[in-house]
C-alpha cells in the first residue's frame, strides 16, 4: 500500500509537468475555456458534469450544445416543461440524471438566486450532485482546490503509484494519492489535465507511455506493466431479464405512455410494456384485451446491471378506440421527436422494419 507524502519531490513535479503539458494539449470541449482564458460558466460545467456521469465525452458534446442553446442558464432550465427536458435528454441514458437536472435547476433558481454555490459543501446540498460532481464543479468552475477522481483519473493515479490493491477497495488509497498531487493553484486545470491524460495518452489498453509527460514518475511504467493497473476484481455475470413491449397503432399514430417517475426510465415517454425491471421479468400480460400479434424480432438492450430481452406484440385499433389509461397518440412519422429512450427507439425501428403493422 503506497503512503503518499504531499511534500514528496515526485508529487510536486507531477503537477508542474502535467500543467505544462495541458497548456499545450488541452482538449477543446464545448463547456471548457482554453488555459489562460479564465473560468468557464458554472452552468456549463454543471450541465456537462451531470451528462458525463457514465457517458462518454463524444456522446455528451451534441447534447451539451443542444441544452445550452435551448436553455442557456439555470432560470431558463428551471422554467422548462419537464416533458421537454426528458425528451431532449433521450438517448443519453440513466434518466434519473435528467430528473435531478430539473430539480437542481429549480433549487438553484429559487434558493440561490440562479447562481451555483462555489464550494463543495454548498454544491453537495443540491439534487443530483454527489462528492465527485461537487469536487469537479468546485475545481473547474470556481478554481477551488478539490480532489477530483473520475475513472480516467483513477487509472492515471493507480499507475503513477502502482497501487496493487483491487478496486473498489483501492478507491480510498487512490483518492489519498490524488490528494497528494493536487496543487493549491490551478486546481481546475489540473483536474481537467488528469482527465485528458487518462482519456488519451494513459488509455485503458496500449497506453502511449512514450508521449506521457509523467513517464519518469510513473511506477507502473518503471515496472514495465502499466496495463495491469488499476487492478480490478472479477466481474459478476449480468442477469438477463425478459419482457414484452406493446405497439398499438391507430390510423398512422402509435400509443405512448409516460413512465412513472420512479423506476427504470422514469418520467420518459415509452411504449406500454409488461412491467419488467432490473430484478424481475415482465408478467407477459398485455395492457388491455386485443388481437395481439407477436413479432419474431427480439430486441436486446444492455443496462448497467442487467441485459433485457424484449419481445414485441403489435395490434391495430379502430379510429374511435382508445386504450384504458392516460396515454397519448403520437404520429408514427414524427416518432423521432417523441424523445423515446434508446430501448424503445430500438423497438420502434424493429416494428417499422418488420412490415407487420
Amino acid at each position: 500500500m503506497p503512503h503518499v507524502q504531499p511534500a514528496d519531490q515526485k508529487t510536486g513535479d507531477i503537477a508542474a509537468l502535467l500543467l505544462a503539458h495541458y497548456d499545450v494539449h488541452a482538449r477543446d470541449l464545448p463547456w471548457r475555456n482554453r488555459p489562460g482564458e479564465g473560468l468557464p460558466a458554472p452552468y456549463h460545467v454543471w450541465l456537462s458534469e451531470i451528462m458525463l456521469q457514465q457517458t462518454t465525452v463524444a456522446a455528451v458534446g451534441p447534447y451539451s450544445r443542444k441544452f445550452t442553446e435551448r436553455w442557456p442558464d439555470f432560470s431558463a432550465l428551471a422554467a422548462a416543461d419537464e416533458a421537454d427536458v426528458m425528451a431532449a435528454w433521450a438517448g443519453l441514458g440513466y434518466y434519473a440524471r435528467a430528473r435531478n437536472l430539473i430539480k437542481c435547476a429549480r433549487a438553484v433558481a429559487v434558493g440561490h438566486g440562479g447562481q451555483l454555490p462555489a464550494t463543495e459543501a454548498g454544491l453537495l446540498t443540491l439534487p443530483g450532485i454527489g462528492p465527485y460532481t461537487a469536487a469537479a464543479i468546485a475545481a473547474i468552475a470556481f478554481d477551488q482546490r478539490a480532489v477530483v477522481v473520475d475513472a480516467n483519473v483513477e487509472r492515471v493515479v493507480s499507475r503513477l503509484f502502482a497501487i496493487s490493491i483491487p478496486l473498489p477497495a483501492a478507491k480510498p488509497i487512490i483518492r489519498e494519492a490524488a490528494d497528494a498531487i493536487t496543487p493549491g493553484i490551478r486546481a481546475g486545470d489540473f483536474a481537467q489535465a488528469m482527465m485528458d491524460l487518462g482519456a488519451g495518452i494513459c488509455s485503458v489498453k496500449a497506453p502511449s507511455c512514450m508521449l506521457c509527460p509523467l513517464q519518469s514518475h510513473c511506477d507502473a511504467f518503471g515496472l514495465g506493466n502499466p496495463e495491469a493497473y488499476p487492478v480490478k476484481a472479477a466481474k459478476k455475470a449480468k442477469p438477463t431479464r425478459r419482457g414484452t413491449a406493446y405497439w398499438v397503432e391507430r390510423e398512422g399514430e402509435v400509443y405512448l405512455v409516460t413512465r412513472q417517475d420512479k423506476g427504470m426510465l422514469g418520467g420518459m415517454r415509452s411504449l406500454p410494456d409488461d412491467g419488467w425491471n432490473s430484478r424481475t421479468n415482465g408478467d407477459g400480460k398485455a395492457p388491455f384485451t386485443a388481437s395481439w400479434q407477436h413479432l419474431d424480432n427480439i430486441v436486446q438492450h444492455e443496462f448497467t446491471h442487467f441485459t433485457l430481452s424484449l419481445r414485441i406484440a403489435v395490434t391495430a385499433l379502430g379510429s374511435d378506440a382508445n386504450p384504458p389509461g392516460g396515454g397519448m397518440w403520437w404520429p408514427v412519422k414524427s416518432l423521432d421527436k417523441a424523445g423515446l429512450p434508446t430501448l424503445f427507439t430500438k423497438v420502434a425501428k424493429a416494428v417499422l422494419a418488420s412490415g407487420e403493422r
